[in-house]
């Protein structure tokens, strides 16, 4: 029996074993020849866990003849970056794969740049968040290439798991297991992309399978059990997370109802709560605003009433939200107009406020000048309450227009009224 688990056990030994990710380590790719060819550059490799980092890391070592040493950055010390310095001047060049290396701290890259930079130590670098907000610019710019990984497909989950199962040396190919396609293709699924949780599953299966007649028989009820969380991954305040929100919002802004309810339930299984209200609410004013102004209201309603409940109950308020907000007509007019005011300010264009907008409930205002405004609730016009023609802009700025209404929803009736003030305004 083996000691270590199914999933560091059948860790490719070479690229060629490499499944999925051929865009960065296919045969055909820039980095695989260069490799066959003996250089091995040093790199980033990005993207959630289970999807092959550390795999890729070790079967470069294994397709190289360089000497390979691994560290996880949340706990090597600087004894150990020193110890893999001290390789590197014996044997010439050595590889390093660092895993986690977003946490690698100023003591330890101050000893191991150097080394980095002058080509003694290849640096393989793996890390779940965005390397350009995550990883210092230090080792970004040591790095040649930042290499994006993506999920597994099924298909590749497939091809792995039936590798574990006929495996005899590294997997459970010395093993009687009576296991369908169609299960294959189940824990394929549940793994959700996740090579290293589709082989932990695999393992787990196996050991919970009853055994007939010296066969390990697995069952469907069995999977299902085992698999229930499986699919879900993404740390709160990790890059995962913050990607998992952006879908939400943009797949809200795109008025597609069945991509943001999957979104919002993969953030509510993540379990904070807190950012996902925050998050609706901004997007009921960023992008419904004018064209349904009720919305905000509502949202505010259902985020509340989601603190209140908590979870699980909390997702029946949110659910309701997003699928509003979804089919809401939709405008960004308001806060569009407030960026444009900011970059106008931030541009210097900038002037004095009239003298009749300035403060004059003092002794001495009339003094300063800061006399002739004019009370709107004075002139009552039609059915719109009280308006009169007077210049509230600096006199530099007359006549500019940062609001541009958007034609959706209740705006549509508020761009006629402010088209019809437009008209007033220019009138003698």
């Amino acid at each position: 029996m083996h000691n270590e688990p199914l999933a560091y056990r059948m860790r490719p030994r070479n690229l060629n074993e490499v499944i999925g990710q051929q865009h960065i380590v296919g045969k055909d790719t820039a980095l695989y020849k260069m490799i066959h060819n003996g250089h091995v550059p040093s790199m980033l490799l990005y993207g959630e866990p289970g999807i092959g980092k550390t795999s890729i890391a070790y079967a470069i070592a294994g397709s190289s003849k360089l000497p390979f040493f691994a560290l996880n950055a949340t706990s090597a010390g600087k004894k150990d970056v020193e110890q893999i310095v001290s390789e590197a001047r014996i044997a010439g060049k050595v590889l390093l794969f660092l895993d986690e290396i977003h946490r690698f701290n100023k003591l330890q890259q101050d000893t191991l740049l150097p080394h980095v930079e002058n080509g003694s130590i290849v640096l393989i670098g793996a890390t779940t968040e965005n390397p350009f907000h995550d990883v210092n610019p230090a080792i970004r710019s040591r790095c040649g290439e930042i290499l994006q990984l993506k999920r597994h497909t099924q298909d590749d989950i497939e091809q792995l798991v039936d590798n574990a199962l006929n495996d005899a040396e590294r997997g459970l190919g010395k093993e009687n297991i009576a296991i369908t396609n169609e299960q294959i293709t189940k824990i394929a699924i549940a793994s959700n992309g996740d090579a290293r949780k589709a082989l932990t599953l695999l393992e787990s299966i196996f050991y919970a399978s009853d055994e007939v007649d010296g066969q390990a028989i697995v069952e469907d009820h069995i999977i299902e059990h085992l698999s229930k969380r499986i699919g879900v991954y993404g740390d709160k305040g990790g890059s995962h997370f913050y990607n998992l929100l952006s879908a939400l919002q943009k797949s809200v802004r795109g008025s597609d109802t069945n991509a943001a309810i999957y979104y919002l339930a993969h953030l509510l299984e993540n379990g904070d709560l807190i950012a996902v209200c925050r998050r609706l609410l901004v997007m009921a004013y960023e992008d419904i605003g004018l064209a349904n102004p009720a919305v905000g209201a509502h949202v505010y309603a259902a985020t509340e009433s989601a603190k209140t409940l908590g979870l699980p109950e909390a997702r029946i308020p949110l659910a309701s939200a997003v699928i509003e907000m979804c089919l809401s007509p939709k405008s960004n007019s308001a806060y569009s107009a407030l960026d444009a005011a900011t970059a106008a300010i931030h541009e210097g264009k900038t002037g004095d406020i009239p003298p009749h907008l300035r403060d004059a409930h003092y002794a001495g205002a009339q003094v300063l000048g800061h006399v002739g405004y004019q009370y709107p609730h004075d002139y009552p016009i039609g059915t719109f309450g009280g308006w009169v023609k007077q210049e509230y802009l600096p006199e530099k700025l007359a006549n500019i227009e940062f609001y541009k209404p958007v034609l959706a929803g209740e705006e549509k009736r508020m761009a006629g009224i402010y088209d019809k003030l437009k008209t007033f305004k220019k009138e003698k």
